[in-house]
């Protein structure tokens, strides 16, 4: 098994372009796939700079239904017209952040093998997803200021659209996930339920991050308490994008060698 981030916030190997968003690459013993495709066609560049050969890829797994997550599907999709492209139905409703649309490429959905599902659905005996996290707590406190467009009428996004990518290998679980807007703990409660057991590995995002200034005490409680869990199980973390340094340096001091950074380029196993 390989994985590597193509993209993330943050430079890594060397001549890799970062930017605000995530993109994975995975080979397994039967696929070679993408979980999500980062904001632009940086995707594309790391992957050519990694020596990756993206034509190559039958699957791209989207985690949840915003910008800098699927901006590079369709630069993608230039190199690669046969993939499957997984999604959450609920993803391709518009998404803001405040005012600004924060959602799909609608050109995204005429390209020719895009799959809309309906909640978990196994693929294989190597592929699993799931979302139907309905648990609230640690919740992220960034999400206060998403919201949707349903129904004609804007709503705080509850993160239906979001969904995780369970690999199975080598008697190894990895549970992945874009965001984890709905809290890495209720994630995990949900993976629990399905699986009965915790993860080997978790590769997210934890939407930790503050872009206008610093964590306020109920959200730095919110991180600190996250971490505590999170450092009581048998389970190693790749985190990084949406967690934010400030947030992610929190939590290391926690965890300790139980969290791991991720950057663009670097291989993760």
């Amino acid at each position: 098994m390989k994985i590597i981030t193509l993209v993330e916030n943050t430079e890594g190997a060397e001549n890799c372009v970062a930017e605000h968003g995530l993109s994975l690459y995975i080979e397994t013993e039967k696929h070679k796939l993408l979980l999500d495709a980062g904001q632009t066609d940086a995707a594309v560049k790391n992957a050519a700079v990694l020596g990756i050969d993206l034509s190559a890829v039958d699957t791209v797994i989207l985690s949840h239904g915003h910008y800098d997550h699927s901006g590079g599907i369709i630069p993608f999709s230039k190199l690669n017209g046969s993939a499957r492209i997984i999604m959450q139905r609920k993803a391709i409703e518009p998404h803001y952040n405040g005012e600004r649309y924060i959602g799909i490429d609608k050109n995204i959905l005429e390209l020719p093998d895009v799959l809309l599902l309906d909640g978990d659905t196994k693929l294989d005996d190597e592929l699993f997803l799931f979302g139907g996290i309905t648990g609230r707590r640690c919740y992220p406190q960034g999400n206060r200021k998403l919201s949707c467009m349903r129904n004609g009428e804007k709503v705080p996004d509850d993160f239906a659209h979001e969904q995780c990518l369970v690999v199975t290998q080598d008697e190894k679980c990895w549970l992945l996930s874009g965001c984890a807007h709905n809290g890495i703990l209720n994630i995990l409660d949900r993976y629990t339920e399905i699986f009965g057991n915790a993860p080997d590995y978790v590769i997210s995002g934890f939407h930790m991050m503050k872009r206008d200034g610093e964590h306020t005490g109920e959200e730095k409680a919110v991180i600190i308490e996250t971490a505590r869990e999170l450092s009581e199980m048998n389970t190693v973390f790749y985190s990084g994008h949406c967690t934010g340094l400030p947030a992610f340096e929190i939590m290391k001091e926690i965890m300790g060698d139980k969290l791991i950074a991720l950057h663009s380029g670097q291989r993760v196993i």
